[in-house]
């Protein structure tokens, strides 16, 4: 039976390694239905962390700039976590959203749904007047894609099994740029990283834009707005 029901669930502000545990029960309970041939939960959790380093299982430790005692002084912890993608940050004024969902449930296959999380931002930044997009094999929302002023203003991460996804997306909205300057993002040694405050010169309204964001999410999931 499908179940296309999600849960909107925020965490408010939350330290990585807590979430990143949070996320793994939930995450490891829908298998466990799944496999067991019930219907497991789906779940979109909404959060900002503290200061954070996080790198998936395809990165390189060398898009990590500063040294480990340099981020001890700074107080920012490192993760080597499972999701796809390489190094990336997380900080206040971010948007991150860890969809916990059975893709089965909504007719969607793995690249359908990373497809899905873009456009949402996509749609999201449109309501603001910033004209975002895709750039062809760098997974993410990006601002003048192919030119040389290409930026990211949103990262993209997933992992699944059994079609049942964790981890999800990074948003910046008021985020602090500077911490950028520590790591290649994403692995890139060429390319920008933006925030709607920086396109639109002020900060912007963090709860609205996460409610906006959430919606078209939701709506794109359940075919409402495909």
């Amino acid at each position: 039976m499908n179940n296309t029901q999600i849960n909107i669930v925020d965490w408010g502000t939350v330290e990585y390694g807590e979430a990143l545990e949070r996320q793994t029960e939930l995450y490891e309970k829908a298998k466990e239905l799944k496999n067991s041939g019930k219907t497991a939960e789906n779940n979109i959790i909404i959060c900002q962390h503290p200061h954070v380093y996080t790198i998936g299982k395809s990165g390189k430790d060398s898009n990590m700039l500063i040294s480990e005692a340099m981020l001890k002084h700074l107080g920012i912890n490192f993760f080597h976590i499972k999701r796809g993608g390489d190094i990336t940050y997380h900080g206040p004024g971010q948007i991150v959203v860890y969809p916990i969902i059975d893709l089965e449930q909504f007719g969607l296959g793995l690249k359908e749904y990373v497809f899905t999380l873009e456009e949402a931002v996509i749609r999201t930044c449109a309501e603001w007047n910033i004209r975002a997009g895709r750039l062809e094999g760098a997974t993410g929302v990006w601002i003048d894609a192919h030119s040389p002023k290409e930026r990211k203003i949103c990262a993209i991460g997933v992992q699944s099994s059994r079609f049942i996804t964790m981890h999800g997306l990074a948003f910046n909205v008021n985020t602090d740029l500077q911490y950028f300057h520590n790591i290649n993002p994403c692995g890139f040694t060429n390319k920008g990283v933006t925030s709607m405050a920086a396109e639109l010169g002020e900060a912007q309204d963090f709860n609205r834009v996460t409610e906006r964001l959430i919606q078209n999410l939701v709506d794109l999931l359940t075919g409402k707005n495909r």
